[in-house]
């Protein structure tokens, strides 16, 4: 086992964190942020993750509540479910092109995040990803994407308007349940299924 200031890492997978209030800087031996490792570690504001890693594990940060920003390289393949669950001061976040998966749940009650962009590389959006994110106001989703999934934009407080890329075929239960701002939704001629529950509570919105 490696110890690195207040990282312990062994075979690239970081073990354990000792929270300290300087920024953390992972080094580049690590390849994997393993399950829980940051989570509630609440004076975590600033976070660098290298090149070399290319999975985020279940709520690797869930719960960082003074975390307010991290980009996300491009070696990233894979957010597993939860990663930044509950991070209530995460204001912006940059996903590449690379990741082709992000796990349910992965962006739950990050009440702080305005706006948000899915790289084309998704298919599905799983479920409750960006459910309880109150003052997002936009959100991009991309033509890839086939697949929205139960819960995924509920409680979205402050979303306006959705345009629903041309091959999504599936809307699942609650998908924008109280999403008490929502004006405009833009549906194609593809979606096979919208749950009967999918924009309830969307008081303003008129299909």
């Amino acid at each position: 086992m490696k110890q690195n200031s207040e990282l312990y890492i062994e075979n690239g997978v970081l073990k354990k964190y000792l929270e300290k209030e300087a920024p953390v800087v992972i080094p580049d031996s690590l390849t994997s942020i393993g399950i829980l490792q940051f989570s509630d570690c609440n004076s975590l504001k600033i976070i660098v993750i290298p090149d070399s890693v290319t999975y985020i594990g279940y709520s690797a940060f869930s719960s960082c509540k003074s975390l307010t920003s991290i980009i996300i390289p491009d070696s990233v393949t894979s957010i597993d479910a939860k990663a930044f669950y509950d991070c209530t001061s995460l204001k912006s976040i940059i996903i590449p092109d690379s990741v082709t998966y992000i796990g349910d749940g992965t962006f739950y009650g990050c009440e702080s995040l305005t706006n948000i962009i899915i790289p084309n590389s998704i298919t599905s959006i799983g479920a409750s990803v960006f459910s309880g994110c109150k003052s997002l106001v936009s959100i991009v989703i991309p033509d890839s994407v086939t697949y929205i999934g139960d819960s995924a934009f509920s409680c979205c407080k402050s979303l306006v308007s959705v345009v629903i890329p041309d091959n999504v075929t599936y809307i699942g239960n609650w998908a924008f349940y109280n999403c008490e701002n929502l004006t405009s939704v833009t549906l194609p001629n593809s979606i096979n299924y919208i749950a009967n529950s999918a924009f309830d509570g969307c008081k303003k919105l008129k299909i």
